[in-house]
């Protein structure tokens, strides 16, 4: 009887369609996103320059992030396919540019959210779902401006300071090393031997199946409670540490960058948009930026020998950015369970 041979199509092969993306695609991807960082370094150092759209610093420090979040993102993603002593020294060196590169931002984000919370609850109707017992509106005005006032002296030195690490950090030789990898990386990606013939997808999938195992421990069912009350109680405790049920959402903002990211690897960086992601990142954005922003009313809040006035409009925003959180985890579950209940 003669051998029967599958066709790629066929069901019982395993396989559906021509064959994925392989090793060469992952190097292409990596190249491509080692000269975004090239050209965005390039900008950042002559801002303003005669390059054709060139950018300011700020656009171009968030180019390089961006960049530097991508390649990070593969390194992980697809470690089996790159040399193992290449990717797991680069790996940590990328970590710390970007969260070095991103501070000056994150602080002066949350300054501004902070500022526009207090705005809004000291001039508008307080809501009605607040935990402070008997909102008193004048109380809040009287200690809104000098919790503004703490506020920004307390995140514009931080900022400050954010900024002045950037540019030591732009400047040192550990930079310049990491900067020399990623320009060989833009002409040569150390691929396994046998990373040209490995389909991309496995990997991919494992990338996905991590973040939908970590979605399924989320309290998705109790994700939209109007008001969670531990959540409060360990924000004003004098123990400085992060909050607790904030870690798991963190993570699953992680993973799904990491699984966006591979989407891209895959395409060529250029993935159809999946409304879902986009949305559900949007929530997780805003979960992370109302947690941290909670974290900060708190630990001003615990500034020594501040008014009681001040105190009582820190703990109001406090509250105000801890109901958002809740807002954000909610509008992740119903965009996540939506897409579930379709699929």
């Amino acid at each position: 009887m003669a051998q029967q041979h599958l066709e790629p199509t066929d069901p019982r092969s395993g396989h559906v369609g021509p064959p994925g993306p392989t090793g060469d695609a992952l190097a292409g991807y990596l190249r491509a996103q080692a000269t975004e960082f090239l050209r965005a370094l390039r900008q950042h150092r002559d801002p303003g320059g005669t390059a054709a759209g060139a950018q300011d610093p700020v656009d171009a420090a968030r180019a390089l992030r961006r960049s530097v979040r991508r390649i990070s993102s593969c390194l992980h993603t697809f470690r089996p396919l790159l040399d193992p002593d290449w990717s797991e020294s680069l790996r940590p060196e990328l970590a710390w540019l970007s969260g070095t590169l991103g501070m000056e931002h994150a602080y002066e984000s949350r300054l501004e959210r902070l500022l526009l919370a207090l705005h809004r609850l000291s001039g508008a109707v307080f809501p009605t779902h607040t935990v402070v017992p008997g909102p008193d509106r004048g109380n809040l005005t009287v200690g809104a401006a000098k919790a503004g006032a703490l506020l920004d002296r307390r995140l514009t030195l931080a900022r400050t300071r954010a900024h002045s690490t950037a540019l030591q950090a732009l400047g040192s030789s550990r930079f310049h090393a990491v900067a020399d990898s990623i320009a060989v990386l833009a002409s040569e990606v150390p691929l396994t031997r046998t990373a040209v013939t490995t389909d991309l997808h496995p990997l991919a999938t494992a990338a996905q199946e991590r973040l939908e195992a970590a979605v399924t421990t989320l309290p998705l069912v109790t994700a939209g409670s109007p008001y969670n009350a531990e959540a409060l109680v360990h924000g004003l405790s004098p123990d400085p540490s992060p909050h607790p049920q904030d870690a798991p959402w963190h993570q699953v903002r992680l993973l799904l960058r990491l699984h966006r990211y591979a989407r891209e690897a895959l395409t060529g960086g250029d993935p159809a948009v999946e409304v879902r992601l986009l949305t559900a990142g949007q929530a997780l954005d805003r979960h992370r930026d109302a947690s941290e922003a909670a974290a900060e009313a708190a630990a001003a809040a615990r500034t020594p020998r501040i008014a009681p006035a001040t105190a009582y409009a820190l703990g109001v925003l406090h509250a105000d950015q801890r109901h958002e959180v809740e807002a954000a985890r909610f509008a992740f579950q119903q965009c996540w369970q939506k897409q579930t209940v379709n699929t």
